[in-house]
């Protein structure tokens, strides 16, 4: 299995991660693309201590037969002397943004089998493309996808998929409907069937206070979502709620369920985050091919440290090849032309749409 690997915003942690995860034992061996700034590579193993030895090679050269082992496709695209540290910079962010691009082509053409990136930084990313809003909307661009992905956070214990994800909280309940959680609710099961865990157990986060209280805090618990669950269960999927929110984890990690589906984003990160920061991972499921990465972000505060803890973005390797091998992605794809260009994908993701 090859992962592409996205380096991600310069200024913050990702070189770090990105040196230190090709450096550790368990991925020395492992088929990886590193796309990037080989300068922020090498930046990166300075600050993590450790020593990298990677062949380097020209995006054009993608089109031929790749070495095995760890390869950097060197994009040049963000010079490490020009980096500044704990701060987000339109160059750090239209690097990513190209990096990105470039590592889900490259899993699209059926170069890698999965896609990772180390932590990005929204505003970096939206200083150079202001219309950016998150990582679903942009990979539905670059893949020209009729089906947009879902988001899930996954830990040992628990796996956390959401209805909503980043839009202001006030947007949340009229973004809600009957359809996009049952939706949703389909789409956890697929995605944990496919990940190895049958019949998956789905407990379902209510929006208000005590799942709205007979609907003296709202209705949307009665209405919405509990519809919605029925649905889901009438097509076999093993779901219950809506379940209060302040309990419904609680319920999770002793045993009843598998996964929760929140209404919003911070429901179920603030609670996957309490259980294991330093493990949890971002799935990005629906394209095909998994897309993970650590669920932190870019510890702008400890970058240039070498402080910056491995274990989020090992486990999403580990989460990212163990998807990848359980659901091979469809061969016979086009490989990529020799006229295909690294350059035009970045230069396409910088349009701001």
């Amino acid at each position: 299995m090859r992962i592409a690997l996205a380096i991600g915003d310069a200024g913050g942690v990702g070189p770090e991660l990105a040196a230190k995860l090709l450096a550790h034992e368990g991925m020395r061996d492992r088929d990886v693309i590193v796309v990037g700034d080989a300068s922020v590579l090498r930046m990166g193993a300075e600050h993590a201590g450790v020593d990298l030895d990677l062949a380097v090679i020209r995006p054009d050269q993608l089109t031929g037969d790749l070495p095995a082992g760890q390869v950097m496709v060197d994009l040049a695209n963000c010079p490490a002397d020009q980096v500044q540290l704990g701060a987000s910079s339109a160059a750090a962010g239209a690097a990513s943004l190209q990096n990105f691009a470039a590592v889900l082509r490259l899993a699209q053409a059926g170069i890698a089998d999965a896609v990772m990136f180390t932590p990005f930084n929204k505003h970096s990313m939206r200083l150079a493309r202001p219309s950016y809003v998150d990582e679903i909307g942009f990979i539905d661009m670059v893949l020209g996808s009729g089906r947009s992905g879902r988001e899930f956070n996954v830990l040992d214990e628990v796996w956390n998929a959401r209805v909503t994800s980043h839009i202001p909280l006030s947007e949340v309940a009229g973004k809600m409907s009957v359809g996009r959680i049952l939706d949703s609710l389909r789409l956890t099961h697929e995605v944990m069937t496919g990940a190895g865990k049958p019949a998956p157990r789905i407990g379902v986060a209510a929006l208000n206070p005590h799942a709205g209280d007979g609907r003296n805090f709202g209705h949307e618990d009665e209405d919405i979502i509990a519809p919605a669950v029925e649905a889901a269960v009438a097509e076999g999927v093993d779901a219950k709620g809506p379940i209060p929110s302040d309990t419904v984890f609680v319920r999770a990690v002793r045993g009843e369920f598998d996964a929760v589906l929140t209404m919003y984003h911070d429901q179920g990160q603030i609670a996957m985050k309490l259980m294991g920061f330093d493990r949890g991972v971002t799935l990005i499921a629906g394209y095909g091919f998994p897309i993970v990465t650590p669920a932190h972000g870019t510890a702008f505060d400890i970058a240039g440290q070498g402080k910056a803890d491995l274990g989020a973005t090992l486990a999403a390797a580990r989460l990212g090849s163990g998807l990848a091998a359980l659901n091979p992605p469809r061969r016979g794809q086009p490989a990529l032309s020799a006229g295909w260009s690294v350059d035009g994908v970045a230069e396409k993701a910088l349009v701001a749409e």
